[in-house]
């Protein structure tokens, strides 16, 4: 993908789950509220970041309410919308998208996720099996896009039935972008057959290489082999010096003991690969999987959780590491989301497109 090199598009994540400054303190707690997303989507748009993942789960206010009203404050990030399967029929989610990309002139992207654990989705009314709770993301996949695309759809599927609904307004804006993140099989597969992006967890550089491979094999399999980009999910930590950088990194995760065993009790239910890499991960001496890749936010936290610590130079070159091994764009995080935000725009994306601007002129020369 080096031809393809003349942008890398970046993303920031909503904190809907949560924000702070030090997971240990309570009084470090920054609380959730409509303004406090606000400021992190216009620190993420101002720093010049393509879209926004709005996050679904337990701890998560509600994707879809969050992402409108902030959509409604800002004037270019893209909401980046989780979904998951059986939270919304299909017919309702079409009409909810076209809406959404009407309203906001084409500013969406949805992210699909499945799940993390059989015991959470059983709480919240979804299908206990993480293979059934795939074929039911796939099922709505295919049918929204249809919904989307074609008048009098008729479809007789294994969670769906539906016969000629009308969707309304019609999508004027063109299809949104299908991320999905994931790495079973099943969510390899989904993704390329039907993604726009597939998002991987923090792992190292040359282990994303082979992976890129094996996925560009199969969605090759379905003529979708251009059709498919790749991205990192990724949290920052960057400072002006490094120092600065890995003393705000160990006290972020500093006296944390009690965190570190919930999480390892909600481990315990949780049946995906990506978080069950991300354990494997963990466990490097020291967390320092590179000079710059750190895995001590895997500790206290459920997901993506692997950071690039590091100064403005150190943090680019980590991550042009990732786009030399096949992705063009990045889902980033850092606490707090707001903070993070404005540093990354201000010292870090200056470099990325200097490394970028350079890459398209050695191809350019090259072709």
């Amino acid at each position: 993908m080096r031809k393809e090199f003349n942008q890398l598009r970046i993303g920031w994540f909503c904190p809907t789950n949560g924000d702070m400054t030090r997971f240990s303190d309570p009084g470090a707690i920054i609380p959730r509220s409509l303004e406090h997303f606000i400021k992190v989507n216009k620190n993420a748009e101002d720093a010049g970041m393509e879209y926004m993942l709005f996050p679904t789960g337990p701890t998560c206010w509600d994707a879809w309410t969050a992402a409108s009203f902030v959509a409604a404050a800002c004037k270019k990030i893209k909401p980046l919308v989780a979904m998951k399967p059986g939270f919304t029929h299909p017919v309702a989610q079409a009409k909810m998208i076209a809406a959404f990309s009407n309203f906001t002139q084409g500013r969406i992207h949805i992210n699909l996720i499945a799940g993390v654990s059989e015991k959470e989705a059983v709480s919240e009314g979804q299908l206990g099996s993480k293979e059934a709770r795939y074929r039911q993301l796939e099922e709505e996949v295919v049918l929204i896009k249809r919904l989307l695309t074609e008048k009098n759809v008729t479809f007789d599927g294994e969670f769906y039935q539906v016969k000629e609904p009308a969707v309304i307004p019609d999508l004027e804006y063109g299809m949104p972008e299908f991320f999905l993140g994931g790495g079973s099989d099943q969510a390899i597969g989904i993704s390329a057959r039907h993604s726009a992006v597939h998002l991987f967890w923090g792992d190292y550089p040359a282990v994303i290489s082979e992976q890129i491979k094996a996925i560009k094999q199969i969605a090759a399999e379905y003529q979708r082999e251009q059709d498919l980009a790749y991205a990192m999910r990724l949290q920052v930590i960057c400072r002006e010096t490094e120092d600065e950088a890995w003393d705000f990194a160990h006290q972020l995760v500093a006296d944390t003991e009690q965190r570190k065993a919930e999480k390892k009790q909600r481990d315990q239910n949780i049946n995906s690969v990506a978080n069950a890499r991300q354990k494997e991960l963990a466990k490097v001496e020291g967390g320092k999987m590179t000079p710059h890749l750190w895995t001590g936010i895997n500790d206290v936290r459920v997901g993506a959780g692997v950071a690039v610590v590091g100064n403005p130079k150190q943090v680019a070159a980590q991550l042009m590491e990732f786009v030399e091994a096949g992705c063009s764009g990045f889902c980033l995080s850092g606490y707090p989301h707001d903070k993070e935000a404005e540093i990354f725009g201000r010292l870090v994306m200056p470099l990325l497109r200097q490394h970028v601007e350079r890459m398209s002129r050695h191809d350019s020369l090259s072709v």
